[in-house]
């Protein structure tokens, strides 16, 4: 019973985090109310502000944790692409694949919140900061599993694309990666092609 007993507001704080990170994904931080995250992670209003006393520590809480979560996810696909060897079309087809899994389900509808909420609200812009860096991170491994040339240099090229097509995806409603693979590899051509001319030119 003592274990249960700890675990029990593990458990609510969990659900009131999770139910916020919905109610952002499907209306917005503006929707987000004490009644309306209550209901949905099925807790008292009371337990709810025991936790969090105000809504802003609320919004921050649940924007941090979503940011954990998503690093995990992103650190783990990096890996991932570091044990695999993928040729140029395999590459950018998975990494299509990955950005439109995320466009069609509540992530990064949640995730643009956070970036739009850290405009306005300093103490969340380390965490947005930190989720830009991990993309990043994504980014470099691919390029190093390919060969391309100074990774470290494309890499937040490869990012901006992916965060431009993300948004035009769940702002169209279409989810099939959009050329996303194919812009990826004129970027891989691109860089390579760049090295080659350096390398001549210092020849």
């Amino acid at each position: 019973m003592g274990m249960g007993s700890r675990q029990g507001p593990d458990s609510a704080r969990d659900r009131i985090l999770e139910a916020v990170i919905a109610v952002i994904a499907e209306e917005g931080t503006g929707a987000v109310s004490n009644r309306r995250v209550a209901a949905a992670a099925s807790v008292s209003l009371g337990s709810l502000t025991y936790h969090f006393p105000s809504q802003k520590d609320l919004l921050r809480e649940a924007l941090r944790r979503y940011v954990s979560a998503e690093i995990e996810r992103i650190e783990a696909t990096a890996e991932e692409i570091r044990n695999r060897r993928l040729g140029p079309e395999e590459l950018g087809a998975e990494i299509e694949r990955l950005n439109a899994l995320a466009a069609g389900g509540p992530g990064l509808l949640a995730e643009l919140e956070l970036h739009l909420y850290a405009a306005r609200d300093p103490e969340l812009q380390k965490a947005s900061g930190e989720c830009f860096a991990a993309y990043e991170q994504l980014a470099e491994a691919s390029m190093k599993a390919l060969g391309i040339p100074e990774p470290e240099r494309h890499r937040a090229h490869v990012v901006n694309l992916m965060m431009g097509t993300g948004l035009k995806q769940i702002g169209t409603g279409r989810h099939d990666g959009d050329g996303l693979g194919d812009a990826l590899q004129t970027i891989a051509q691109g860089a390579i092609a760049r090295a080659r001319v350096s390398a001549g030119a210092g020849s």
